[in-house]
């Protein structure tokens, strides 16, 4: 699936397309580490049936801002959550919360580009916190492995779902 606008494309990209998981593949409920939710295809898949070869990354997206209700926080990250099935968990606060999930892409520009416009997307349709986004990580699926059999990077996403601090 390719986003944006249609025709030309912008100066200095060479046929790139954005994608998101999707149905295809589906999950399971957890992997050889223990990770909930991870898609079940560990194998490269073609993207867009242009012979592209795409791979998983893990995503942590972190926000920030005013102070908000933290009752208006949750059932906005459970609606976000609803609305988007693919989303791990979410860990929150009054004033900054944490999104974790996984995201297909052809490479990381790709998962970068879709993970930074998640929040401005669906702030209205959540109706997330005016909240800015503070930090991105986006590491490829034998990274975030190797970390976790390391002792060290991202914890697993467990308990699945939305959580405070």
């Amino acid at each position: 699936m390719r986003r944006g606008r249609p025709g030309a494309l912008p100066r200095g990209t060479a046929e790139r397309t954005l994608t998101s998981v999707g149905t295809r593949g589906g999950t399971k409920e957890t992997d050889e580490a223990g990770e909930p939710g991870v898609p079940e295809r560990t194998e490269a898949a073609p993207v867009a049936d242009r012979g592209e070869v795409s791979r998983l990354w893990h995503i942590t997206l972190s926000v920030s801002g005013a102070e908000a209700p933290l009752a208006e926080v949750r059932r906005a990250l459970e609606q976000l959550a609803h609305d988007h099935p693919f989303l791990l968990t979410s860990r929150y606060a009054g004033d900054h919360a944490e999104i974790r999930y996984w995201e297909e892409a052809r490479d990381l520009h790709d998962a970068a580009a879709v993970a930074l416009r998640l929040w401005g997307e669906h702030r209205s349709s959540a109706r997330l916190p005016p909240w800015e986004i503070v930090g991105l990580e986006v590491i490829d699926r034998e990274t975030y492995h190797q970390r976790i059999a390391e002792g060290y990077g991202p914890l697993p996403a467990t308990p699945v779902g939305v959580h405070p601090f």
